[in-house]
Parts: C-alpha cells; sequence; structure tokens
C-alpha cells in the first residue's frame, strides 16, 4: 500500500511529494497537465506586501522552510533552480519615500526592507526618486523546476499522465483505493481543477487569470527584480519577464489581446527603449477570497485532503503548507487556523 497518491504536479504537489518522500514515503503522483499557472509564474518571493508595506504572515517561517526545501531540491536535481536576487521598489514621490523609510524602522519589517535610498541609474528606466531595496528575496525557475522534478518522479516511476476520475475513488477503513492504486493517504493539488472536485468544491476557491510577457529589450539595462506597477524580472541574454494582469471573471487559461494590451501600456509607462515581444502566457492563479491557502482534510474521511489556494505566493508557501499537512496528517500537530480548511466549515 502507498502512503500517498497525489493528484497535481504543480508546486503544491511536488511540494509535498518531497517533503514524504524525504521522509521516507511511498508516493504516487498522478497528472494530466491540464493547469498551467505553476509553470508560467514569475516565481517571485518577497516577504513583503509592497502596496501596503506589511509583512506577508508567518514571512520568516516561511522563509526558512523555503530556502531549506530548495537547497535539498537543487542538490538532488544538480539544477539550480533558486536565484537570489533583490527586488528594487521604484519610488513615484518624496512621499513614497518618507512611507518607505517609516516602515523600514518596524520591527517587524527592518530585516526585510533596506533604509538606504537606492539611488543607481539603470538604462532606459527614469527613477528621479530612486528606489527601495527589499532583502531576502528572489525568484525560482517554475518551469525548469517543473520539468526537472516531473522527470525525476518520471524516472523513478512515480507519476502517471492522466486525468483523475472522482467516480472511481473508494473510501476504505484504513485509507483509499483508485482503480489498483491503494493508499493511505490521497491528497489532493490541482489548483483552479478544484472546482470538479465534488470533496472539496463547496470551497471558496475564486481563481483570478493572469497574464505575462516575455520580452527582447537590448537597451534595457536592469540587473534586479524592478516592481513598479508590474515586475520586471531580467531573465539574461536581454530577456525580461513582464506581469502581471489579474483578472476576477475570465477563467480560462488563454492569452488575450486586451491582457497583452494592458501588459505594453503599463511596460511602456516604466521603460524608454523599444523591446520585442517574444511570447505570451496565461493561467487561472488558485486564489481564495481571505488569501489564505486551503489546507486541510476532508470532513467525512481522514484519508482525504486537499493542499491549495497558493494563489500569487506559491514558491514562498508550497514548502510550508507542505510541512504543515504532512505534519498534520502524520503526527497530529494541529494546522493553523487560519489555512485550515475548517474556517469555511458549513454553520448549522
Amino acid at each position: 500500500m502507498l502512503d500517498y497518491l497525489i493528484i497535481g504536479s504543480g508546486l503544491a504537489g511536488i511540494s509535498f511529494s518531497e517533503m514524504a518522500l524525504q521522509k521516507g514515503k511511498s508516493i504516487l503522483v498522478l497528472d494530466n497537465s491540464s493547469q498551467n499557472s505553476s509553470k508560467i509564474a514569475a516565481g517571485l518571493y518577497n516577504p513583503v506586501i509592497l502596496k501596503r508595506f506589511s509583512e506577508v504572515g508567518q514571512a520568516k517561517e516561511h522563509l526558512l522552510v523555503m530556502k531549506e526545501y530548495f537547497a535539498v531540491l537543487e542538490k538532488k536535481l544538480n539544477t539550480q533552480v533558486d536565484f537570489k536576487m533583490p527586488i528594487l521598489r521604484k519610488f513615484f514621490s518624496i512621499e513614497e519615500q518618507n512611507n518607505w523609510f517609516a516602515a523600514s524602522d518596524k520591527v517587524n519589517l527592518a530585516s526585510y526592507l533596506s533604509n538606504q535610498l537606492i539611488s543607481k541609474k539603470f538604462e532606459s528606466i527614469d527613477s528621479p526618486f530612486g528606489y527601495g531595496e527589499v532583502l531576502q528575496t528572489g525568484y525560482v525557475d517554475t518551469a525548469l523546476l517543473l520539468e526537472k522534478y516531473k522527470n525525476y518522479l518520471i524516472t523513478n516511476q512515480l507519476f502517471l499522465k492522466e486525468s483523475f476520475d472522482y467516480g472511481l475513488l473508494q473510501e476504505e477503513t484504513d485509507g483509499i483505493r483508485y482503480k489498483d492504486i491503494q493508499a493511505r493517504h490521497i491528497i489532493f493539488a490541482e489548483g483552479f481543477g478544484m472546482h470538479a472536485n465534488p470533496y472539496f468544491q463547496h470551497l471558496p476557491l475564486d481563481g483570478t487569470k493572469g497574464e505575462l510577457l516575455i520580452i527582447k529589450a537590448p537597451l534595457l539595462d536592469l540587473d534586479v527584480i524592478l516592481n513598479t506597477s508590474l515586475y520586471i524580472l531580467p531573465l539574461g541574454n536581454d530577456l525580461f519577464k513582464i506581469g502581471a494582469t489579474y483578472n476576477w471573471d475570465d477563467k480560462t487559461a488563454l492569452p488575450t489581446e486586451a491582457g497583452k494590451n494592458e501588459l505594453v501600456q503599463r511596460i511602456k509607462e516604466i521603460i524608454t527603449c523599444d523591446f520585442e515581444i517574444m511570447e505570451h502566457h496565461a493561467g487561472v492563479r488558485p486564489t481564495v477570497k481571505d488569501r489564505k491557502p486551503l489546507i486541510g482534510t476532508y470532513e467525512h474521511h481522514n484519508s482525504i485532503h486537499i493542499l491549495n489556494g497558493l494563489g500569487t505566493r506559491g514558491v514562498m508557501l508550497g514548502p510550508a503548507m507542505s510541512k504543515a499537512l504532512f505534519e498534520n496528517i502524520e503526527y497530529q500537530k494541529p494546522l493553523d487556523r487560519f489555512v485550515d480548511i475548517k474556517r469555511f466549515a458549513k454553520k448549522s
């Protein structure tokens, strides 16, 4: 009997897979590649919500788990996927500068927000008010990570490429059975695909469509991640990832002309050089109305679990939420009430 059958191989699915493997558990991952939000994600990790100059909840703990997770994973895959890189927030006024420095004096933000004004000039970017630097930031190449990890799973016969049929899932006293697979537990890490899941479709997974561009801009001299009305992430070879849009109505993963036009308009407000669009991608982020993940166990069977709702912070949240769910299942360690799906239990 398997320990874990894991449905989904995005950031949530592979985070839990690796957590279980590191603890000596047996796994099988099943996916049909229908969800692509993890693959096209920016992969940024940032402990600060820059719109409000506030700390991401439990940022210190999540960063610690994330760093350890990716350090082990890079050795395992013999591939670098975690790239440390500063995020610079462009200031548009003296008032924004003042707000930044006031925030950097707060105890919980002092280790994340530099109190030095960055006045470096980047070619093709006008910034008369300079920048603020966010510390302990970077990005994970999510497409490379998912490709390498999936290859690892396939090589070790731990992966099945197929769609999951909920009608064939049987609940048993000591676990679950799916076709000819028996497992102690099943983990649903399906991203926006959760809406088809009869066990968890009542949960308020909203889904937010995001579009991004890969542009080529030889005259854009930028070696940091720039945060303005969008993010500009240097990829090397004069290529930059630009994003992202937010659309709460369109739930398709298809790029749109409107999304492209919005990004192009915003890029032109930031950079002064010419650029060429090389790629245009779209995906639906698994977001939740209260902006917290969906972690926990099906109320009618303790072998059926969910790991979802990582939203725009999948890289930073995935390892920590996987650890929390694993320890809840294996050691009965209580989940944080802010992420536990019990917060949405129906009131009788």
